[in-house]
C-alpha cells in the first residue's frame, strides 16, 4: 500500500501531518483516502477544505513513521518534532512539506463521515528538481516507500519488472 503523508493547516495556520496508507489516486485528478474524523489533520482538512499529499520516502522514513504514531491532538509540535518544514502552497491553503520532494496539492471534494472516505481534487503536483529525470518524476530518485500490512514493514519501491499495457500482449 502507498504510504501517504497528508498535511493541512489548522484555522490559525499551524501545520499538521499524518501518515495514511488507505488511499490512492483513482482518476486523473482525484485522490481518495480513508482517514477518521478524530485525527487532528482530518479536522484541519474539513475546516480549511484543502490538503496536500506527499509520498513517504526512504530518506524520510523515521519522520514519516513518527507522524503516523503520534497524534496531533496530543502533541501540538508534532510537525516540527518530525523535522518537517512547511512551505505554503501557492494554489491551495495547505502546507507543502519541504523534506518530501513530491506533493499533490488538493481541494476537498467530499468527506463521508460514515466511511471516513475523503475525496480530493488534485489541482497541482509539485516536484523538487532533485527527483526529476528529463523533466519527469523518477521513482528511483524519489525512493517512495510502501506499507506491508501483513508484516508491518515499510518497503522501498523496487525494480521495473515489466511494461504496463505491453507485457500482456504476449498472450494475444
Amino acid at each position: 500500500m502507498p504510504v501517504l503523508i497528508v498535511a493541512a493547516y489548522d484555522q490559525s495556520g499551524k501545520p499538521n501531518a499524518m501518515n495514511a496508507a488507505w488511499g490512492g489516486i483513482f482518476t486523473d485528478d482525484h485522490i481518495g483516502i480513508c482517514i477518521s474524523e478524530g485525527h487532528k489533520t482530518t479536522q484541519n482538512i474539513l475546516a480549511t477544505k484543502a490538503f496536500t499529499v506527499s509520498m513517504a520516502t526512504a530518506n524520510q522514513l523515521v519522520a514519516c513513521d513518527y507522524v503516523g504514531i503520534v497524534s496531533g491532538n496530543r502533541e501540538p509540535d508534532k510537525f516540527a518534532k518530525a523535522g518537517f518544514t512547511a512551505v505554503r502552497s501557492e494554489v491551495v491553503d495547505a502546507p507543502i512539506i519541504e523534506q518530501l520532494p513530491m506533493t499533490l496539492e488538493c481541494e476537498v471534494v467530499s468527506y463521508d463521515q460514515e466511511s471516513n472516505y475523503l475525496v480530493g481534487r488534485i489541482v497541482n503536483v509539485s516536484a523538487d528538481e532533485s527527483i526529476l529525470t528529463d523533466g519527469k518524476i523518477d521513482y528511483r530518485k524519489l525512493r517512495p516507500i510502501t506499507y506491508d500490512p501483513i508484516g508491518h514493514h515499510y518497503v522501498e519501491l523496487g525494480e521495473v519488472v515489466g511494461n504496463a499495457f505491453a507485457a500482456g500482449k504476449a498472450l494475444k
